[in-house]
């Protein structure tokens, strides 16, 4: 159960950062029917999974924007492994991520019988980014309790700045990115590990790539833009 919960939350801070352009965001998607779909691999290069992404919902009030986010994966079978949903908010030249709605909702009711209380602070992305720059810390904490018994869990993104720019190839297409590492830390019981990862992010595309690292610097797991519809 530990392993899944923490495998569960890395991918979806990875994936998180799925993006496209509109009036208010420059990398997140805002418009109804954007869909991209990624194909992860693990540390051998051997196809993991597929995730799709698609945007189902999109509000413009003002200087704020809001958008739902769909996501479906399968795995190497093209069995589904679960469906979610989050949400995100476009303001003051800011796009943060609501992290409660990152849980999937299969994971959740696997937990139905157990109290769960989860706090946390957003993921934010400015809609202007350069090289050099640091970005500000996120992080999420669960806490499940049953039958007496609690195990408390915390994802922590730190050290998160604009590391270079980078050009990717991909089977979607060649695009200029942003290279944002950070450094992402779960506790969990008595185990606290570090994962190193870099996002790579295309104006106007999104997330084109996604590296996780062991401390050694070793690739633990990637992602790779597959298919882009706007």
């Amino acid at each position: 159960m530990k392993i899944k919960l923490i495998n569960t939350l890395f991918f979806l801070i990875g994936v998180a950062f799925v993006t496209a352009q509109d009036n208010c965001s420059t990398f997140y998607p805002m418009n109804e029917g954007v869909s991209m779909e990624y194909t992860n691999y693990n540390k051998k290069g051997k196809i993991e999974g597929v995730s799709n992404y698609k945007v189902i919902e999109a509000n413009h009030s003002g200087d704020t924007t809001t958008a739902t986010m769909s996501i479906n994966l399968k795995d190497n079978k093209g069995k589904d492994v679960y469906s979610t949903s989050y949400n995100l908010t476009c303001k003051d030249n800011m796009v943060t991520l609501d992290y409660e709605s990152l849980l999937p909702t299969e994971m959740m009711e696997q937990y139905g019988d157990m109290d769960i209380e989860i706090s946390g602070n957003d993921i934010e992305i400015p809609n202007s980014l350069s090289v050099g720059q640091n970005l500000k810390d996120a992080n999420v904490a669960m806490k499940i309790s049953m039958s007496g018994i609690n195990m408390n869990m915390t994802v922590d993104m730190t050290n998160r700045k604009v590391e270079k720019k980078e050009s990717v190839t991909t089977s979607a297409g060649t695009y200029d990115c942003f290279v944002l590492y950070s450094e992402n830390r779960s506790k969990m019981m008595m185990v606290d590990q570090v994962y190193p990862s870099r996002v790579w992010l295309a104006e106007g595309v999104g997330m084109v790539k996604q590296e996780t690292y062991k401390k050694n610097g070793e690739v633990m797991s990637s992602t790779l833009l597959t298919a882009h519809s706007k």
